[in-house]
This record gives C-alpha cells, structure tokens and sequence, in this order.
C-alpha cells in the first residue's frame, strides 16, 4: 500500500500556482508600503502601486485542460471554462479542477483464491472527471482525494472477485475480472463525478511452487501437441506414399492395356489382309510371319552374291519360286 500523501493532489486552488505568488506579492506589498511612509513618497504614488499589485494578485490563467470552480468567502459561487480570470485577492478563491484522463496503479497485493491458493495480483485504472458543472463540484465536494479512495476501492473490490475464482480461472479469465472490476467501479465512483475509462488486469502471479507446476504441466501439454501432430504427419505423409504407389500401379496397368489393345489391333488387322489377300493360303502366310520373327530378331542372313534379296527371303519363307 502506497502513502497516503503520494494521492494527495497538489493544491488546485489556484491555476499555474499564483495562491504561492499573491502571499509573496502581498507581503512585498506590505514592506514596500511601509518603506513608502517611513520616506515619505506621495500618497498617490502609494496608491498607484497598491493597485497595480492589487490587480496582479488577483490573476488567474486556466488552460484547456482544466475547469474552474469560484469561491465567495468559502460558498460556491460559480462554474468556468478554460481562460483569463480575476478575483478579488482574500474574498475569491478559484479552483482548477483536471479533467484529462488519469491512471492510478495501486501496487501489488496478495489475494487468495477460491481454491485456497495465494496469488500476487495489481491492475491499473483508467478514469477522469467528467466534465459538466454538476460532476466537477462533486469531485471537490462529495469526496475527499479521490485518487486515494479509487486506489483502495480497486484493491479491495479486486480481492473480493479474485477469491470467487480458482487460480487457473484467474489465468484464464482476465476478461471477465476486468468487466466485474470495470463495473463495480464505475457505479461507486459515479457520485464522485467520476467516469471510470478502462481497467487493466495488470500482473497475476502465483506461488513459486505452483508456478514450477504449472510450467511443467504446460510443457507436457506442449509436449503432448507435438508428438500428435509428428504422429499425424506421418500418417498424412504415408498415406501420400500409398496413394502415389496406387497412381503408379493404376498407370502401369493402363499402358499395359492400351499395349495389348494395340497388339490385339495389329493382329486384327493382320487377319483381315490375310482374309483378303491371302485366301486359301494360309501356310505361305504362317511361312512369312516365321521370316519376319527371325528377321526382328536379328538372325543373320547370308545372302549368295548370284541371287537376289527377294528370292532369299522367298527361300526361307519356303516359297518355291515360279518358273
């Protein structure tokens, strides 16, 4: 737990710090009139300075990020935009209210959850002032240093819904902690004038112990995922193998087929020329098919210098030539 005194703001009376500038300015003041009389310089001339500084004390620069609130001797008196302000130094006191968005981060606590586990755990939230008349009075006047109590309400409302869940829940539902946190903030903050922005899930951090067995869990798990996925790598692969193997058999036997229908249609056509061409003399036909087997498988033929190619093929073929 931070310091009280580290949410304290700074005093917001007075714009750019001028509530430091007019306590100096009145006490230069103060000597320098004393110094006036004691030399006797004009009254007029007194006058004239008192005045001036008079005026100077009583201004007041407001930047865009800021709304004013107006005091009259203590009671509100009115509502003010960015811009150039005077009041009346020891009656009007002018408040500088911030209303950009600002983020408090309590600091880490312990918690136990609902399985009995103690957990270090810290968010950040995200919130400002909202910027009507209403809602700027009610961060002054309804609530004391309201950055001290948005920092214990986040502590506290966080340990109540972190023992709601298990340690492994907390891990896991970082989502839903941070609606419930978001919510519950927002509706007790709201009569403070306050919009909750966002609040973050900052750090979840278990016991030593624990976290060694859940490292070791999650790395089995890892594990496990790994080998799975080689084991379905494998079969995928083999089962492409397979299918290739198939592939290739089914091609193989394709051509084995387109082979033999081409066989089987030269010997049809074959028989039909010897149908046509070779009635009724099938044995000069056999005789010529044996000479082209002997032919294709390069028997050797020698061939006698006094007779011609065709009357040796006729020779083996069987052919008696006509005389």
């Amino acid at each position: 737990m931070k310091k009280i005194d580290a949410y304290i703001p700074l005093p917001t009376g007075d714009a750019y710090g001028l509530e430091f500038f007019s306590v100096l300015f009145g006490f230069l003041a103060g000597i320098f009139l004393i110094g006036a009389i004691l030399l006797n310089i004009p009254a007029i001339a007194v006058l004239g300075i008192f005045l001036g500084l008079f005026f100077v004390l009583g201004i007041r620069i407001v930047r865009p990020t800021h709304r004013v609130l107006i005091e009259w001797l203590g009671k509100y008196q009115k509502y003010g935009d960015p811009g150039f302000y005077w009041i009346i130094p020891g009656i009007q006191k002018l408040y500088a209210v911030n209303i950009t968005e600002k983020m408090v981060d309590p600091e880490a606590q312990e918690v136990i959850t609902k399985d009995n586990l103690n957990a270090t755990v810290n968010a950040q939230v995200y919130y400002k002032i909202k910027i009507s008349e209403e809602d700027v009075k009610r961060s002054q006047y309804n609530v004391y240093n309201y950055e001290y109590q948005i920092v214990n309400l986040a502590q506290t409302t966080l340990r109540n819904i972190i023992g709601t869940f298990t340690l492994k829940e907390v891990n896991s539902q970082r989502s839903r902690i941070n609606e419930a946190l978001y919510e519950i903030l927002q509706k007790e903050t709201d009569a403070w004038g306050i919009d909750i922005i966002r609040t973050e899930l900052k750090e979840i951090a278990p016991p030593k112990d624990v976290q060694e067995t859940m490292n070791k869990v999650v790395k089995a798990e890892n594990e496990k995922i790994a080998a799975v996925d080689y084991a379905t790598a494998v079969e995928t692969q083999a089962d492409g193998e397979r299918r290739a193997s198939i592939k290739r058999a089914e091609g193989v036997k394709q051509s084995k087929i387109l082979e033999a229908e081409g066989e089987a249609g030269a010997i049809k056509l074959v028989n039909e020329a010897a149908e046509k061409y070779f009635i009724g003399n099938a044995q000069l036909l056999k005789q010529l098919d044996t000479v082209a087997v002997a032919l294709k498988d390069n028997t050797k033929v020698v061939i006698p210098s006094d007779q011609q190619i065709v009357n040796v093929i006729g020779e083996l073929a069987g052919v008696v030539k006509a005389k």
